[in-house]
């Protein structure tokens, strides 16, 4: 099996997408499913394998970490895999879907989407002029339009997958989550990573790792900090992450009296200062509304880092039985009381730190979902290929 990615977003660019897009071509991989990559240039340089191919790519003043490519230049990247590759794989909506659906008809082959970004609650947030409820009407009709214009869809979870099906999309859904490699997440020396940051090793810390935007919902998780502070008076907030709520977040964290409870250290590079990080927390802190997965969830788990978390959406799949997490709702004062928990009982902790990597082991393996990807690839080429024997058949009769 031959197939060929297109995103407009890929590392250095760190965030979910990217992270998907890297796992499931490594265990593709081990399987014998050659996978190329179109994805954009960025100003910093990535080490990527020969099989990715960049592309010229424009700076966004709206949102400075992305990049738009040139969709000529992507066009013609994607038309010399010309009888080269048996199904074409999009894997975000902006410039990669309509060069993907383009492509995939020169080509000639099966096109999936996999719908990465709950952009119902997410649209809003980048067009404050406008009601959130019209930014959500766009963005159902936005999705139904994309998803019927490809022949199957991959969601990260089963809600996701009901959402989209509520939509109106006709074409065949199907749910598969993103795995976690765990032979990458097996080192990480958090006493390294306090000792850069000046940190005691008795400090209570919790952490959240990612985007640092508006959907993610860590004003929050500010809010919990404050209420956390006045029976852990020494708790500090790790915050890895860039994005367009770090000066917002900020600000909020100075007005609230918090600056000496947060720290802000940026994206980390995952294959190394990043395992510090999580390794440095006792707590791993999520409440993200529109998650369609929650990765870092499952990396931290892996890592016996314990999660206090909502769950909603995608995270609700993700923490369903889970052992290592406690869960709770949007109320300061019970996450609060769950994170204390945590931090102030060691024994709690080690239980979960242990259960939650034998959580991960058994239930969300990157290899098993690759086996479920490679199973919709063959599927979409048999059907393509069944397609086309039936209008040959008719054309000759």
């Amino acid at each position: 099996m031959r197939v060929l990615m297109i995103s407009d977003v890929f590392f250095p660019r760190v965030n979910g997408v990217s992270t998907s897009i890297q796992t499931f071509r490594h265990d593709l991989a081990a399987r014998g499913c050659e996978t190329w990559l179109v994805a954009p240039e960025y100003p910093a340089r990535w080490q990527d394998d020969a099989r990715v191919q960049r592309q010229p790519s424009r700076y966004l003043a709206f949102d400075p970490e992305d990049r738009m490519m040139k969709s000529g230049a992507t066009l013609d990247a994607c038309r010399k895999h010309a009888g080269n590759v048996d199904v074409l794989h999009v894997q975000t909506p902006f410039v990669a879907h309509w060069i993907g659906i383009k492509a995939a008809r020169e080509l000639r082959v099966p096109v999936v989407e996999t719908y990465h970004t709950f952009f119902e609650e997410y649209l809003h947030h980048y067009l404050p002029l406008l009601p959130a409820s019209i930014a959500r009407a766009i963005a159902r009709t936005f999705s139904r339009r994309q998803c019927n214009a490809v022949d199957a869809v991959g969601a990260p979870s089963q809600q996701l997958a009901d959402v989209l099906r509520r939509y109106g999309i006709t074409r065949p859904i199907e749910t598969i989550p993103t795995g976690l490699n765990l032979d990458e997440f097996a080192g990480g020396d958090g006493a390294a990573f306090r000792a850069r940051h000046s940190i005691a090793l008795d400090r209570p810390v919790m952490l959240l790792v990612g985007r640092v935007a508006h959907e993610k919902n860590i004003g929050f998780l500010l809010e919990v900090l404050a209420e956390i502070v006045r029976s852990v008076p020494t708790a500090l907030f790790v915050i890895a992450g860039e994005g367009p709520a770090l000066p917002a977040l900020k600000r909020a964290a100075a007005a609230a009296g918090l600056n000496a409870h947060v720290l802000f250290v940026g994206y980390l590079d995952r294959r190394g200062p990043l395992l510090d990080c999580y390794r440095a927390a006792d707590v791993f802190v999520f409440a993200s509304r529109t998650e369609t997965q929650g990765l870092v969830l499952l990396e931290s788990l892996a890592l016996g880092v314990p999660v206090v978390s909502t769950a909603v959406l995608g995270t609700k799949e993700v923490l369903a039985n889970a052992a290592g997490a406690l869960v709770v709702r949007e109320d300061v004062a019970e996450f609060a009381a769950a994170v204390t928990r945590v931090l102030t009982e060691p024994a709690l902790r080690a239980t979960l730190a242990s259960a939650g990597r034998e959580f991960v082991e058994q239930q969300w393996s990157s290899r098993e979902m690759s086996r479920r990807l490679l199973g919709l690839y063959e599927e979409l080429v048999r059907t393509k290929r069944d397609d086309s024997t039936t209008t040959r058949y008719d054309s000759a009769a």
